[in-house]
């Protein structure tokens, strides 16, 4: 940010932190609890009603920022644009990133019919599998319980394992909390208070093909969360249906983790089943009844004003690479479009090995915290936990070269060869995304993916996409033809 407009910026900040760190004196509160201009708008967590007012076109509401907020999403949620929310808001500067939680902004809204329930499930922070998350026991927890879950063996990732690390193995993966996995199991199958097992054959009830197994059906219950979550974060998800086709049209006010909630819900229920699901007495009492209200937890998952550290093209100095994936998956399919491939020259069609001069690197300096077959978690901060601060994520690496776990490597340093194993892959290229206390950062945005000065942007649809640097720009393409050549000229 302008120094100009960072230092009043900051001021705001700090005058409003001052002033609630100071009501030692007043009840707790859930710290997103937000208001709107009068009674009637202003977000209720003790009801699933919806309760807002038909605002005349361009009326400035109250808004007070969220975790990961930026202008960007926020101005497609209230039905108004980016340049409307910078008038209204003068102290924030045109580089911004993302708000500082705690922000008082005013927003000019622009009412759409149908807008839902202001109840909030959930925190981003006990949505994602983030620092929140250190010190759970996912084993030890489900032991504890009567459940089914506790005696459930079943095949995922190669091998056998209990239900407790099917659950932690999808949520690594994912970065979707065990905790919410394991309250979406107990709400919809009693997994951890019934001993007799469902007998059910999809048991979170998505019903697909050869997904009949309980890995499958996390599976698919994490990327439908993660859609949710990431699609209200990018801000493009501004409605859905339901099952019987009525239309959801999520509060403005809501953060990403309930907006997850909500969307992954309406893949299943509807009517009274849907509203029960998403309101006080469904999935958010019983995640509160197994491990505690949530909202007593007011640690910030994405600050304000974050900025992505300097970081490298993943292939070494001198090297020209083809872009061959624009944003998409971090894992999985769907949302979060977190990730971008590089594809090594070569003269060969589909998997072939790399030429020795044509590995992957470091893109910035840090500790391997995990390298396997599902993938190799480079950990910015050191601190080697895979939940906090920047974290770079690498797919494809062939396993025989890949960087071990407990390798502290350099910006630049070798840390293995593209290839074709890990997920699926129709050619060796490697696949990179990024992670901030364990949210999967958009490829796309304020925040977008900058790879020496190389900026990511969004194309029409998956995988396409541009990157720009100095004015050239260069198009995704699995075909690797001149125009996706990326040379790294450090």
């Amino acid at each position: 940010m302008r120094m100009t407009k960072l230092i009043p910026f900051l001021l705001a900040v700090g005058m409003l932190l001052t002033t609630t760190s100071c009501s030692t004196d007043q009840p707790i509160r859930p710290p997103l609890q937000l208001g709107g201009t009068s009674p009637a708008s202003t977000p209720d967590n003790s009801t699933a009603v919806p309760t807002r007012e038909a605002y005349t076109p361009g009326q400035l509401v109250d808004y007070v920022a969220q975790s990961g907020d930026t202008v960007a999403n926020l101005a497609p949620r209230f039905n108004t644009t980016i340049q409307e929310i910078m008038a209204a808001n003068p102290i924030i500067p045109p580089d911004a990133t993302t708000m500082p939680p705690g922000l008082p902004m005013k927003i000019p809204i622009y009412y759409r019919e149908l807008w839902g329930t202001s109840f909030k499930s959930i925190p981003d922070n006990a949505f994602v599998n983030g620092p929140t998350l250190i010190g759970f026991n996912t084993s030890a927890f489900t032991a504890s319980h009567p459940g089914w879950l506790k005696n459930y063996v079943g095949y995922a990732g190669g091998e056998y394992r209990s239900g407790a690390e099917i659950v932690d193995y999808v949520a690594t993966n994912y970065s979707v909390s065990p905790r919410l996995l394991l309250a979406v199991l107990e709400y919809q199958t009693g997994a951890l208070s019934n001993p007799v097992q469902t007998q059910k054959q999809y048991v979170l009830g998505f019903n697909r093909e050869y997904s009949g197994t309980l890995y499958y059906q996390l599976i698919i219950a994490a990327e439908t969360l993660n859609n949710g979550y990431y699609g209200w974060r990018a801000g493009n998800l501004i409605e859905f249906d339901r099952p019987d086709q009525t239309i959801v049209r999520p509060d403005p006010w809501l953060n990403a983790g309930s907006v997850g909630i909500q969307y992954y819900f309406a893949q299943l229920f509807s009517g009274a089943d849907y509203d029960h699901a998403v309101g006080p007495d469904g999935l958010a009492k019983t995640y509160k009844d197994l491990f505690g209200d949530p909202w007593t937890d007011n640690s910030v998952l994405i600050p304000g004003s974050l900025r992505q550290p300097p970081m490298l093209l993943p292939f070494a100095r001198k090297e020209t690479w083809n872009f061959t994936g624009g944003p998409h998956t971090g894992w999985g399919s769907g949302e979060p479009f977190a990730a971008i491939d590089f594809a090594p020259p070569s003269e060969f069609h589909g998997c072939f090995t790399a030429e020795p001069q044509n590995y992957v690197i470091a893109a910035a300096s840090g500790l391997v915290v995990r390298s396997d077959i599902n993938g190799l978690a480079l950990d910015l901060d050191g601190d080697g936990n895979e939940r906090t601060g920047w974290v770079i994520f690498y797919l494809h690496l062939a396993g025989a070269t890949r960087a071990p776990v407990g390798k502290q490597l350099q910006a630049g340093d070798f840390i293995g060869y593209p290839s074709c194993q890990g997920g699926e892959a129709t050619g060796t290229h490697v696949h990179i995304a990024r992670k901030y206390n364990g949210e999967w950062m958009l490829a796309d945005g304020p925040l977008g993916f900058n790879l020496e000065g190389w900026i990511v942007h969004d194309g029409p649809a998956v995988y396409q996409g541009t990157m720009t640097q100095n004015g050239r720009t260069v198009t995704a393409c699995a075909c690797s033809d001149f125009y996706s050549n990326v040379r790294s000229e450090r």
